[in-house]
């Protein structure tokens, strides 16, 4: 009778084994992130009061197809190819990466392929009749590490309120576009991106502004100025911004006990498409 062959003993992880399954989870992360969605940080105020530096949201990448900009990260050349093509909506919020640079920018979509665009005043002119602006109750926030209000910034806006806390009053206007999308922007001082001349948007293009509107180099900004220097391809549109994850006001440290403070509850799962109001359709 022939004795059983022992099978030999595996002492310890088998690293090849390992490694392929981190290799295979991290080729999975990058494909989620660069052909469905992908978290992203908000790290200026120019797309405030919708946008706060330090709120966390998902993007979607799909809703315009893909191109270079899709991939997690933008190794790729730069091309207009695009899979899929297809063209934003006006109010949608989508990420961005400029013609001089990596970096990913966020602006909302305000002039679509064929529109004509000028700013006057700081009002929106589209195809010859002025977007309304109607005010509306200010805003009124708590300064927090993450929203200092810097008096270069908001001039005269930040102040000491009875409890004891300071507040940054902000001037809010609600504007609503041709499709009937609504949504708050900041406008509370006469400056040079208030105004510019009419241009027309080209095929395949979109205009781009941000909420904030003396605080943010876009569209109307040229690329010296680390704007967008006019209309954007969309084969440089990379996804769009659908809700706030959570949110946290800059008091966190490494520590993780800290960030449970740090949390500004209001903000989770706040949802980022536009309101339709029926007078604009």
């Amino acid at each position: 009778m022939e004795r059983p062959v022992s099978e030999p003993v595996q002492h310890g992880p088998n690293w090849l084994i390992e490694l392929r399954g981190l290799a295979l989870m991290l080729a999975a992360v990058v494909t989620f992130h660069s052909l469905v969605a992908k978290p992203f940080y908000i790290p200026s105020i120019s797309m405030m009061p919708n946008l706060l530096v330090g709120d966390r949201l998902v993007v979607s990448k799909y809703p315009y197809g893909w191109s270079w900009v899709s991939a997690s990260f933008h190794v790729l050349p730069r091309s207009r190819l695009r899979l899929f093509p297809a063209t934003p909506e006006y109010g949608d919020i989508v990420i961005v990466v400029p013609p001089n640079s990596d970096e990913d920018y966020i602006k909302r979509v305000v002039a679509l392929p064929g529109d004509r665009i000028a700013v006057v005043g700081g009002q929106i002119v589209l195809n010859g009749k002025p977007v309304p602006q109607v005010p509306e109750a200010p805003l009124v926030l708590p300064v927090d590490p993450n929203q200092p209000c810097d008096p270069d910034d908001f001039p005269g806006l930040r102040y000491r309120a009875a409890d004891g806390h300071q507040y940054c009053e902000l001037p809010i206007f609600r504007e609503t576009l041709p499709n009937g999308a609504t949504y708050r922007i900041i406008d509370h001082r006469d400056q040079p991106l208030d105004h510019y001349a009419e241009v027309r948007v080209p095929a395949g293009h979109v205009f781009l502004m941000g909420d904030n509107r003396d605080h943010s180099a876009d569209s109307r900004a040229p690329i010296e100025e680390k704007g967008l220097g006019g209309p954007v391809p969309l084969s440089s549109v990379g996804g769009r911004a659908e809700f706030i994850t959570f949110s946290l006001d800059g008091s966190e440290t490494w520590n993780p006990a800290t960030w449970w403070n740090a949390l500004r509850p209001e903000r989770s799962w706040t949802r980022l498409r536009p309101m339709i109001s029926k007078r604009g359709q």
